[in-house]
């Protein structure tokens, strides 16, 4: 992705916004574009400048004139930035720069005063080079098969089927003398501009911020040996993101480099606690209102979306088990900013949503603390994200498996178990599909759940009003005769088991992978206690539905299966709905009403909506079948 040749040409290509610092808990402002532009062509030239001359001779005159070019754009980039004190400082640096190159000094010399005038400009204009959250290369590997081997090749070698003939060719990434002259946030930056003039293009339309620095992370990795990370020295993410390792070298010795390079590209992932995903959501949504206030409205929705789904919901199931009514009132507010950014309404008043979001979010941050959870607390999220994930499809399954033994259709049995077994497969397929070869983000992660939701709303509905229908024995005697005992209804069984199984899982995984990382090292421990300990609950309910309905008359468990898998279909269609809105298909439309998290209740019109077609279809099956019965009473 690093191409060889950089023309002047590319300097009007589309520039990204700046992350804002790593742990700023308030509002910042966007740095100027300009600083933005100043501080990557800074770290260019002096990636770039250092094979170009050797003992004062020029060694490629081409790439010379380039850096000549460069440092006068440089110049005209840092007279035109607004006014601050270090200014006129930064125009000197610039200038004596600009003489260096002219006189040809040393290329290690020059690439060292760029870098020292880059972190003086980074400073002066608050351009932020660390990321909010801790880059993993796990998920950048797979962003980097789908985007950039095609070109680069699988191993980054340059030599992908599409870079053939390419002029300039795609870079070799496990160049390491040339990765070594360039930082993690110089890789991250040039996915988001692109190389104008080049074949390189801007990958800011395809990767949002966070998944460009996975992607920077895992280029990384070319060039490091992780048997290196375990040195003597830890660098912070910071340092990582911003020093390259030739000046690591330069600085602390060679012996240095190499766990340098390991580190960066694989950083220490203990750091991605509740404090980094807040922060996320916080300078995520600033980008948003920033992008709102230029006219840009599809992108700010898109990123107040990338707010909500990639940094707060990792920590809601969290934050819910300390303080339920904070999780839902900062919740609410964030779901307020993204409306009015859909409503367009004027960006004053976004600006007041989005302020009103920020207080319920800093909240939120201080009660879950900073890099860990406490391990009372790891241990009821354990705890509690099983159980509350699992009850629904445990009380599906159960109700199920208690009916078919119940009116002896044992054989069937087997087919509900290779439903919910083919469901657990399915589950840990997709999130590993997920998390290793295709990247699926909140947004589709919510887009999954919210259609599987609503799916298993109309199978549910349809065994409650097919058990309504079979209460009386004779019924049931009828349908064994015509259709259990040929298989339809056998598949029609496992199709349920499946969906309300599959549901559950695959937010299961997530919420655990996220918690994992929360509670640290020191939690891990409590996390599976918790998960344990919900498992065996879970276990001691399905027993329980299934002894306590051998007892009852088969008329009264089939009405009562029936009416529990009806208000499930209830709670499965609010939930649906619910996930749709987080992944932005849907918009809100708050409404005064109660809110009750475990019944898919919530106080929004489009939620309570498609809960009041589900009891309007259940009301209407419900009189179909009593009309039925009324006319097979009197034929009788």
């Amino acid at each position: 992705m690093i191409p060889r040749s950089r023309p002047l040409a590319w300097l009007p290509a589309l520039l990204l916004g700046p992350v804002l610092a790593l742990c700023s808990t308030l509002a910042q402002a966007e740095a100027p574009a300009e600083a933005t532009k100043a501080l990557h062509l800074l770290d260019y030239i002096g990636a770039d400048y250092p094979p170009t001359v050797h003992d004062g001779k020029v060694v490629d005159e081409g790439e010379y004139r380039e850096q000549q070019e460069f440092s006068g754009v440089l110049a005209e980039l840092v007279k035109g930035l607004p006014a601050n004190p270090e200014r006129d400082a930064l125009e000197q640096g610039v200038q004596a720069l600009r003489q260096a190159i002219e006189q040809r000094q040393d290329g290690g010399a020059v690439a060292h005063q760029a870098r020292q005038l880059g972190a003086r400009l980074a400073v002066a204009y608050e351009v932020s080079q660390a990321p909010v959250i801790t880059p993993d290369p796990a998920r950048g590997a797979a962003l980097y098969a789908q985007n950039c081997s095609i070109c680069h090749g699988d191993s980054g070698a340059g030599d992908g089927p599409a870079g053939v003939g390419l002029e300039p060719a795609p870079a070799n990434l496990r160049d390491a003398q040339r990765l070594d002259q360039l930082s993690l946030f110089d890789l991250y930056n040039t996915l988001g501009l692109g190389i104008e003039g080049t074949e390189m293009p801007s990958f800011a339309d395809q990767l949002d911020e966070r998944q460009r620095w996975d992607v920077a992370a895992y280029i990384a990795s070319f060039t490091a040996d992780p048997q290196a990370a375990k040195g003597d020295k830890t660098w912070n993410i910071a340092d990582l993101a911003r020093q390259t390792p030739a000046e690591v070298g330069a600085n602390e010795g060679a012996d240095a480099v190499a766990a340098f390079r390991a580190q960066r590209a694989q950083p220490p992932q203990v750091k991605r606690g509740p404090a980094q995903l807040l922060e996320y959501t916080s300078s995520t949504l600033d980008k948003s209102l920033a992008a709102y206030r230029e006219g840009d409205h599809d992108q700010a929705y898109d990123l107040s979306v990338a707010a909500y789904l990639e940094g707060f919901e990792l920590v809601e199931s969290s934050l819910d088990n300390i303080d339920a009514q904070v999780r839902k009132d900062t919740e609410r507010s964030l779901m307020a900013y993204r409306q009015s950014l859909q409503d367009g309404l004027p960006a004053e008043q976004a600006a007041q949503r989005l302020a009103e979001a920020k207080v319920k979010l800093e909240q939120a941050a201080k009660l879950l603390g900073s890099d860990g959870l406490s391990w009372s607390l790891s241990y009821i999220s354990g705890l509690l994200i099983l159980l509350r994930e699992g009850l629904e499809a445990i009380l599906v399954l159960a109700a199920i498996l208690a009916f078919l033994r119940n009116t002896g259709q044992q054989s069937a049995v087997r087919s509900v178990n290779i439903g919910w077994g083919l469901a657990l497969v399915a589950g840990f397929a997709t999130w590993a599909l997920a998390a290793y070869v295709i990247d699926v983000g909140g947004a589709q992660r919510e887009l999954l759940e919210g259609c599987t939701a609503l799916f298993a709303a109309v199978m549910v509905l349809w065994l409650g009003v097919w058990m309504h229908d079979r209460r009386h024995a004779a019924a049931w005697q009828d349908y064994i005769k015509s259709s259990l005992l040929s298989g339809g209804g056998r598949f029609g069984f496992a199709m349920l088991a499946f969906f309300s199984v599959y549901r559950e899982l695959f937010e299961v995984i997530l919420f655990y992978e996220t918690l994992w990382l929360q509670a640290g090292p020191a939690g891990h421990q409590a996390v599976l206690a918790g998960g344990a300990t919900a498992l065996v609950l879970l276990v001691g309910l399905a027993w329980v539905i299934l002894r306590g309905s051998a007892k009852l008359p088969l008329s009264l468990f089939f009405s009562i299966n029936a009416a529990l898998l009806c208000a499930l279909s209830v709670v499965f269609a609010g939930h649906g709905v619910k996930a749709l809105q987080e992944a932005g298909v849907l918009g809100t439309r708050p409404v005064p009403f109660f809110e009750f998290d475990w019944l898919g209740i919530h106080a929004d019109a489009y939620s309570l909506s498609a809960q009041a077609v589900a009891l309007l279809a259940i009301v209407a099956l419900y009189g179909r079948s009593r009309i039925a019965e009324k006319r097979r009473v009197a034929a009788n």
